[in-house]
């Protein structure tokens, strides 16, 4: 196509919103970038870094798809999701969850990271305090940035296995708190909050007349008997307080289908769908079909998947502790490995660059993260690649120790 010279000048010019110099591009999609692209040069290399499992999405998932495909399911739908779905996880959030909602207290969205992005533009005004405790998934600071609020970070440490204490939650509202980010099964600690700790935290949030959104999107992948309770199953005040993320592309290895979900008090969802209505529409039709398959169909395949990475998990954490200048607590539930590298005396960008150009293993920093002395490992992967992968880490580390 030909501009005149002074179009040219103008589209190679034009200022971007400030509010993109604000936002740090996601690490761990870049660095799993990287390792795939080692790979294709054919680079043998141990890729610890992708929050995705390995596993294909179960037949009847993909056969549901492929039915309404041919059932001509291909035109616009409600930019809320089909009605079928909604209620399919509003029967499922009672069911499941103790949550008492209908489908209008539901949004279908592009996915879990979808959702609360949603709920961040709906919500977060310039001014608004967010209360994030670290670790936390990367992409919570940058929606909370990108919507003009402020993240008010609450740092946690191996000694409360990395999650947020009541009075720590308490110290950190002001009255410019808006919202409370709780993930449980932790992104990227793989920590379980317990019952108990769950109804500490809520009697802060119904105390303080904040809202909590619980992202639950590792609720079915758990270990050694640990039980996943949704805040907002406790109580009606703490009910009125409770939004919900979530999604199918953890538990049913349905990451590139980009399906989630928001479910919470009436207004709030009917701000998110308005929001959708300006920005997607609608999430892919038939692919929705697929997701209510997954719901409403046999969960064996969910206890296939989770048995297989609980063994994956013993190996990795095994081996790992076994590493002289190396420790991480032992993880609760979703697929990921948080050690602590201090010891080493490098910091986790310096360590995570050295390790994929000397031993081409692919974890990710955790500086992106808020946890600079840590690397995140994911075990969603083949017990081969594992155990190479460790390796080649315990080499690495006995380098630099």
């Amino acid at each position: 196509m030909y501009f005149t010279p002074n179009l040219r000048i103008i589209l190679e010019t034009m200022k971007l919103a400030g509010r993109v110099s604000q936002v740090t591009p996601s690490i761990t999609l870049a660095i799993a970038a990287k390792a795939k692209a080692m790979k294709a040069e054919g680079i043998d290399v141990c890729s610890f870094s992708a929050g995705e499992p390995d596993f294909d999405t179960p037949a009847h998932i993909k056969a549901a798809a492929e039915k309404a495909l041919q059932e001509g399911k291909t035109k616009y739908g409600p930019a809320s999701g089909e009605p079928k779905l909604r209620e399919a996880i509003a029967k499922k959030l009672r069911t499941d969850n103790g949550l008492n909602y209908k489908a209008e207290n539901v949004i279908i969205t592009n996915g879990g990271k979808h959702s609360l992005f949603n709920l961040m533009l709906a919500a977060i005004e310039p001014g608004d305090e967010v209360i994030i405790p670290a670790p936390y998934w990367l992409s919570y600071p940058e929606m909370v940035t990108l919507a003009g609020g402020t993240s008010v970070i609450v740092p946690t440490d191996a000694s409360t296995e990395y999650k947020i204490t009541p009075e720590q939650l308490r110290k950190s509202i002001t009255p410019k708190t808006k919202l409370f980010i709780l993930n449980s099964p932790s992104n990227p600690t793989g920590m379980v909050y317990t019952p108990e700790e769950i109804k500490a935290l809520a009697e802060v949030v119904v105390e303080a007349d904040i809202f909590v959104v619980s992202d639950e999107i590792y609720e079915k992948i758990l270990y050694d008997g640990a039980k996943h309770v949704t805040i907002g199953s406790l109580g009606d005040e703490i009910f009125a307080r409770t939004i919900i993320s979530n999604g199918f592309a953890k538990a049913y290895s349905m990451t590139g289908w980009r399906i989630g979900y928001l479910a919470g008090p009436i207004d709030m969802i009917k701000a998110t769908i308005t929001i959708q209505s300006h920005s997607t529409s609608n999430v892919c039709t038939f692919a929705q079909y697929g997701a209510i398959a997954a719901l409403e169909d046999s969960q064996d395949c969910v206890e296939e998947m989770r048995q297989a990475f609980a063994k994956r998990r013993q190996v990795m954490l095994e081996r790992l502790n076994a590493i002289p200048g190396l420790s991480c607590p032992q993880p609760d539930g979703a697929f990921y490995l948080f050690p602590d590298i201090s010891k080493t005396g490098l910091k986790s960008l310096d360590f995570s660059d050295a390790l994929l150009g000397e031993q081409q293993v692919a974890v990710i920093p955790g500086i992106a993260f808020g946890a600079d002395n840590n690397i995140r490992l994911s075990y969603a992967t083949d017990l081969a690649t594992i155990e190479k992968g460790m390796d080649r880490l315990e080499k690495f580390v006995k380098s630099r120790i």
